[in-house]
């Protein structure tokens, strides 16, 4: 398969959900259909606000201000989500994305509504909220607006040192402890990291980026996340000493997870850029995932089992305490929670059903 400037898919894997599929014929390609230029369309969802129950995950509401997502890591678990939309979650999930230029003003109408009950916001979900196209938009920015108008509680998780335009934002919610952020270091490669993530962050401008949040008192930790085994996984020691040093509070990591789609995303880049180690890593990833690429079950998917696994947790883990990153971020607050304009003894009742929240998560 032939590889596209920039992206980590070369190719569209065929969406489950439909039965028809059209494949163009080479000859009647454009040069513009070669470069694959991303493309980008308004999303009309009604609401801002996505919930999930899932018990993997530290946050029971996220906001999504895009979908789809530029970056193009060959491994995000988030490409499937585009076979929803009748797409692809190949090239199509890195080159067509989807913006919700109303995101902020719909958030406002959700949030003023009497049954809203605060608790944080997981910023975002899905992908990456800083992707390339928030330079120009701003979506993110605005909702962080919102939040900081509502003094609404968010966890923040980026591979985009972008994140460092809204410091300003950033240190007023956290002035009330009503904001997190994670950076997600993956490798500290630079060669590697962009073949894998091609319009992420360089390694050293996240770090950067660690350090301007902590500077600005902003509460910051660092997701080695994914750990691939037998590609990234020996870097763990060095990604945490690096975090650390940068002025990361806590660390995470997540062994590499490859559902549906992803693994005809993933393995033809990983035959492709690294040839000679490309067996090896498919064979750790099976052996920590009962004999498959992916293990989905609630409690399993985000940690991954077998001696293979273990190790790797036993590696973090020593070196997360010894460097300090074992412990927990404050806790964020609900209590803070307004609208703005609204009466003295509407806000009073507010405050009642704020107090009555389940107790903050953290990442």
């Amino acid at each position: 398969m032939r590889a596209y400037r920039g992206r980590t898919a070369a190719h569209d894997p065929r969406n489950r959900f439909r039965e028809i599929e059209v494949e163009l014929d080479p000859a009647e390609l454009t040069e513009a259909d070669l470069r694959a230029p991303t493309r980008y369309f308004d999303d009309a969802t009604r609401r801002v606000i996505a919930r999930n129950s899932s018990p993997d995950i530290p946050f029971d509401q996220s906001l999504n201000p895009y979908r789809g997502c530029e970056c193009g890591c060959s491994y995000c678990y988030a490409r499937p989500f585009h076979e929803y939309l009748g797409l692809s979650a190949g090239l199509d999930f890195e080159r067509m994305i989807f913006v919700k230029r109303d995101a902020a003003a719909r958030l406002r109408v959700e949030l003023a509504k009497p049954s809203y009950v605060p608790s944080p916001f997981g910023l975002s979900g899905v992908t990456d909220p800083y992707q390339p196209i928030e330079s120009e938009l701003g979506i993110t920015r605005q909702l962080l607006g919102v939040l900081r108008d509502h003094r609404h509680p968010a966890l923040i998780i980026t591979k985009r040192a972008t994140i460092r335009r809204d410091l300003d934002l950033l240190a007023d919610l956290a002035a009330d402890g009503l904001v997190h952020a994670t950076l997600s270091v993956t490798s500290l490669d630079a060669e590697l990291q962009r073949g894998m993530e091609p319009r992420a962050s360089t390694p050293q401008q996240r770090l950067d980026a660690v350090r301007a949040l902590a500077d600005a008192g902003v509460p910051v930790s660092v997701n080695v996340a994914p750990a691939i085994p037998g590609l990234t996984d020996h870097e763990i020691p060095a990604i945490l000493e690096a975090a650390a040093a940068a002025g990361a509070r806590r660390a995470s990591m997540i062994p590499v997870r490859l559902p549906g789609a992803v693994q005809e995303v993933f393995v033809p880049w990983l035959e492709r850029e690294h040839p000679l180690r490309a067996q090896r890593v498919l064979a750790r990833i099976r052996e920590m995932r009962g004999g498959e690429l992916n293990d989905p079950r609630p409690g399993h998917r985000m940690r991954g089992q077998g001696a293979y696994a273990e190790q790797m947790r036993q590696i973090f883990t020593v070196h997360a305490r010894r460097l300090g990153l074992d412990g927990r971020l404050p806790p964020l607050r609900t209590d803070r929670f307004r609208v703005p304009g609204r009466t003295t003894q509407e806000s009073l009742f507010g405050e009642l059903v704020t107090s009555q929240t389940r107790p903050t998560p953290t990442p």
